[in-house]
């Protein structure tokens, strides 16, 4: 109804909107923009951050695509150039796999990187009890976890607001306080040296082209570079799916 028309007078289709199922769950609004349905899928998340964990979080706008803004975080080659004061120290500079694996939409993928000592960096499958090393995980379509310990979790959630704006909602996860006080401490702390490691990142994710990635983007992609191939293949994987959908239905 439009009250200055009177209420007995119809509502003509250009005036009406398109409601959308909307739901709060680990402190962020999940809106399910498809096509409405009586069983929506489960919202995706890591199952080991669902509970026992306290988070401090920070935010901000980056002007990318999405997409760029994910890979940035799939790139195991750059930590030793990017980040050489903070997570990338000691120069580890050869990459050897990673290991990438799939669950449905989960990719974890297991990180062996080393100092170069003139030897050629080994390839995945040559990598034996890969699932003892240090491992990062991605949820499709746009949730990301650095598992740096069992109690200690970075999270990262990438919302696209347009083409070219992605906003970042970075967490520090972490089990090992209990008393509130103490909590809030090290959930600011954490968000600091987040914070800090993110705008090394920016720097260059903000200079990259083409702006938009995908499978094929004229690119020169090496061995390291598996997961963001993997990124890339799912991706365009669900895209299919979601434009097959819509012709059947």
């Amino acid at each position: 109804m439009i009250p200055a028309n009177g209420k007995n007078s119809k509502v003509a289709e250009n005036y009406k909107v398109k409601g959308y199922v909307v739901k709060e769950a680990y402190g962020f609004i999940w809106l399910w923009y498809g096509n409405g349905k009586e069983n929506l899928p489960e919202i995706p998340f890591f199952d080991d951050l669902r509970d026992g964990f306290a988070y401090g979080q920070l935010s901000e706008n980056w002007n990318v695509h999405y997409s760029r803004a994910i890979e940035n975080q799939l790139d195991v080659v750059h930590l030793p150039f990017v980040h050489a004061s903070t997570i990338g120290r000691g120069g580890k500079c050869l990459v050897n796999g990673p290991v990438v694996k799939w669950n449905g939409t989960l990719m974890t993928f297991y990180v062996k990187n080393r100092i170069d000592d003139g030897s050629k960096p080994e390839k995945p499958d040559e990598i034996k009890e890969y699932e003892k090393l240090f491992s990062l995980q991605m949820q499709m379509p746009n949730l990301w976890q650095n598992r740096v310990a069992k109690k200690v979790r970075i999270m990262a959630a990438f919302a696209p607001v347009d083409e070219e704006n992605t906003m970042i909602y970075m967490r520090f996860y972490h089990s090992f306080l209990k008393f509130p006080g103490l909590c809030w401490l090290m959930n600011r702390l954490g968000n600091v040296a987040d914070r800090t490691i993110l705008h090394q990142d920016r720097r260059v994710v903000l200079t990259q082209l083409p702006k938009k990635s995908e499978v094929n983007c004229g690119e020169n992609l090496i061995q390291g570079d598996r997961p963001i191939i993997e990124y890339r293949r799912m991706r365009q994987k669900l895209k299919d799916a979601v434009q097959e959908a819509k012709h059947t239905d």
